[in-house]
């Protein structure tokens, strides 16, 4: 179904908030601008800002993007005969060769991780944001193969698939904040991501495949 001009104008509406915010605080810092200077920058109340944004961290890390579900949702959607590992391996190479956002891989980018960086409630938000991808993987993976509640094989796989979600984002922010450019970063961090998979065990890279609607170990 096509986006509706109410939907469109909301959505419009949320980027522009968010774009403001992040212009201010890569300028001056998150924690030296306040909501109502963003409100005001926006020229929106402060009340419709938080009709949109529930928190200040919400406006750079916005939930609906930075999802706790993110890996739970790329394996979800892996074609059959494909392991939760290689799934979220091609997904990630896919992105990086698309130059995706969602990795960081676009111009001026590494103000903004220098900014987010710096500011110690949104570090702290992203590292609460990967260990819910990890839960929220690790319970899909229990799920789909019918492991057993004593069973600690979900949790050590979805572990390791998040250490390499971790890594390759640790990576694109390093070279990010040393300036280099996003098509030399995505070509790195692509070989990288051959060496974590060469680096990953066999029981690993087969755990969980995909057979349709149903799903094993």
């Amino acid at each position: 179904m096509s986006e509706g001009l109410r939907e469109r104008k909301k959505r419009q509406t949320r980027q522009h908030l968010s774009e403001v915010a992040i212009g201010l605080f890569v300028e001056r810092g998150f924690d030296q601008v306040t909501i109502a200077e963003v409100a005001a920058a926006a020229e929106v109340s402060v009340n419709t800002l938080y009709n949109y944004y529930e928190a200040k961290e919400d406006l750079v890390l916005p939930p609906d993007q930075a999802s706790p579900q993110r890996l739970a949702d790329i394996v979800r959607a892996r074609r059959p005969g494909e392991s939760a590992a290689r799934a979220v391996l091609a997904h990630l190479r896919d992105e990086l060769r698309r130059r995706d956002r969602t990795v960081g891989l676009t111009a001026g980018f590494g103000r903004v991780f220098a900014m987010m960086r710096a500011a110690p409630t949104l570090t702290a938000r992203l590292e609460d944001l990967g260990r819910q991808m990890t839960e929220a993987l690790g319970a899909v993976l229990a799920e789909e193969t019918g492991a057993a509640p004593d069973d600690q094989m979900p949790r050590a796989v979805a572990s390791q698939i998040g250490w390499c979600h971790s890594l390759v984002y640790s990576e694109i922010g390093r070279r990010l904040v040393a300036g280099e450019e996003p098509d030399a970063i995505a070509a790195a961090v692509l070989e990288l991501l051959d060496l974590v998979e060469d680096l990953l065990s066999e029981r690993t890279l087969t755990y969980a495949l995909c057979e349709g609607s149903s799903r094993s170990a």
